[in-house]
């Protein structure tokens, strides 16, 4: 073989091996390509946060998102306004010729006495967040469900007066869990309307306490639900799971009743 030969049979190996090269590393994927396939799998719901959302969405569902409300409630007036992720609750009361108007807006504490800002201690601050808070916490369930802090978890399910319930229980983070973050709830939701019928919570501060919520005075307002609540006491130490058969029972003593009177959509006014 001559020199030229020898050349071009040379030129023509390298030309092959540059290309098989090439045709290889198309094929292998890069490191950017991998982890974005891997970030864009779904995460699916759990059986719990399903079934959270379905009583969400029996109750209001996205109306809560932009929903705008005042009620009454042993003898203050609230307000919630929602925008999305953002908020704001109020309180206020009036003593005499004192009124006094509490806002939470965004997690920020404020208060007025007559129209006059003043400067809350943290005591106040403590008590007064904690008060708005969990008024329109309750008048708003199951929307709140939904936050970060909450736990969700499927308990099982059960019948009450013959009724089909799921039983969701919750807990809470510390970080955005509020005052009472290891307080323990259960919340039963009727299998066919979806609708919160009965709840249920453990507590500790004031030395501890267990109690039981039957749901009535059901009323739609402008697509959102507003309901009230029987509020009963049961032993200390009481298991959550243990309280339908002991309301069924008549065993459960009534302490109070829990009523959000005179709702009104803001956003008709």
């Amino acid at each position: 073989m001559n020199i030229q030969k020898t050349i071009l049979v040379i030129t023509c190996i390298a030309t092959l091996l540059a290309c098989n090269s090439k045709d290889k590393k198309t094929i292998t994927p890069s490191s950017t390509e991998t982890e974005t396939e891997n970030t864009s799998q779904v995460i699916e719901p759990s059986k719990a946060e399903l079934i959270l959302n379905q009583s969400i969405e029996a109750h209001g569902g996205d109306l809560y998102d932009t929903a705008q409300y005042a009620f009454v409630f042993r003898g203050n007036n609230y307000q919630f306004i929602n925008d999305g992720k953002n908020y704001e609750y109020s309180k206020t009361s009036k003593k005499g010729n004192v009124i006094t108007k509490d806002v939470l807006k965004n997690g920020k504490f404020s208060r007025t006495v007559n129209g006059e800002p003043v400067e809350p201690t943290e005591k106040a601050i403590k008590g007064g967040t904690g008060a708005i808070n969990s008024v329109i916490y309750f008048a708003t369930l199951p929307h709140k469900l939904n936050d970060a802090s909450v736990n969700k978890t499927y308990v099982g399910e059960t019948t009450i007066k013959g009724e089909k319930y799921t039983v969701l229980g919750v807990t809470f983070k510390q970080e955005g869990g509020g005052e009472d973050f290891d307080d323990e709830y259960h919340y039963w939701i009727h299998t066919e309307t979806h609708q919160v019928d009965y709840l249920a919570y453990n507590y500790k501060v004031n030395n501890g306490g267990v109690r039981f919520r039957s749901a009535y005075n059901k009323r739609v307002v402008d697509g959102v639900t507003f309901q009230d609540y029987i509020n009963y006491e049961a032993e200390l130490n009481t298991a959550l799971k243990d309280l339908p058969a002991l309301y069924e029972a008549g065993n459960l003593k009534e302490l109070s009743k829990i009523d959000t009177e005179d709702v009104v959509n803001l956003k008709n006014k």
